[in-house]
C-alpha cells in the first residue's frame, strides 16, 4: 500500500484560515501594542531603573515615563518583543503560529507572512525558548491565553454567521 502524503496545499489553506481570523482581531500594531501594554502593567507600573511607581505618558505610543528618574519605558521593553526589528503584527503572527501550529516550519511561515526565512527562524526560536521554559517571559505567558481566547471567539462568531438553513429540494414531477 502506498504511503499517504500530506497535501501542502491543505496545510497552507488551514494556516491562511487561522491567520485571517487573527488579522481581524489584531489588524495593526496599535492593537498588538495595547494588548502588550495591558499585560505588562496589569499589576501597576514599576520603573525598571529606580523602582518608582508614578508615571506619565511617554513620547512613543503606549510608553510610560517615570516621574522620578525620567526614564521612558516602552510596552515592548523587557519582553519577547524587545528590540524586534519586524513589525509588531508580524511578530505576533509568528508567535501565534508557533503556539497553535506545532508542526509549522519557518519556511512555511516566511511564505505566509512574506518575510525572510531567517527572520522567521530567529523569532520562532525565541518563542520556542519561552514556551519550553528556557527563557521566562511572564508577559508573553499571560498574553498567549488571551490572544487564543480572542481568536477562538472570533472563529465561533463567524461560524455562527455562516450557518444557514439547508435549502430544500423541490421534487420534479
Amino acid at each position: 500500500m502506498p504511503a499517504t502524503l500530506k497535501s501542502p496545499r491543505k496545510k497552507t489553506w488551514q494556516i491562511a484560515g487561522r491567520l485571517s481570523h487573527f488579522k481581524k482581531v489584531f489588524p495593526d500594531d496599535a492593537a498588538c501594542l495595547s494588548l502588550l501594554a495591558t499585560h505588562k502593567w496589569k499589576t501597576g507600573y514599576v520603573c525598571s531603573k529606580c523602582g518608582g511607581t508614578n508615571y506619565c505618558k511617554g513620547k512613543s505610543p503606549m510608553s510610560r515615563r517615570c516621574t522620578k528618574c525620567k526614564t521612558e519605558e516602552s510596552a515592548t521593553a523587557h519582553t519577547l518583543f524587545h528590540r524586534c526589528k519586524i513589525p509588531l503584527v508580524k511578530a505576533f503572527e509568528i508567535a501565534f503560529m508557533v503556539c497553535n501550529m506545532d508542526d509549522i516550519s519557518s519556511y512555511e511561515m516566511s511564505r505566509q507572512l512574506s518575510l525572510r526565512h531567517m527572520t522567521c527562524y530567529g523569532f520562532r526560536k525565541k518563542v520556542k525558548a519561552c514556551i519550553n521554559g528556557e527563557k521566562r517571559d511572564p508577559v508573553f505567558e499571560s498574553m498567549v491565553l488571551e490572544v487564543n481566547a480572542k481568536v477562538n471567539k472570533r472563529v465561533k462568531l463567524e461560524s455562527k454567521k455562516l450557518k444557514v438553513d439547508k435549502p430544500t429540494r423541490l421534487a420534479h414531477a
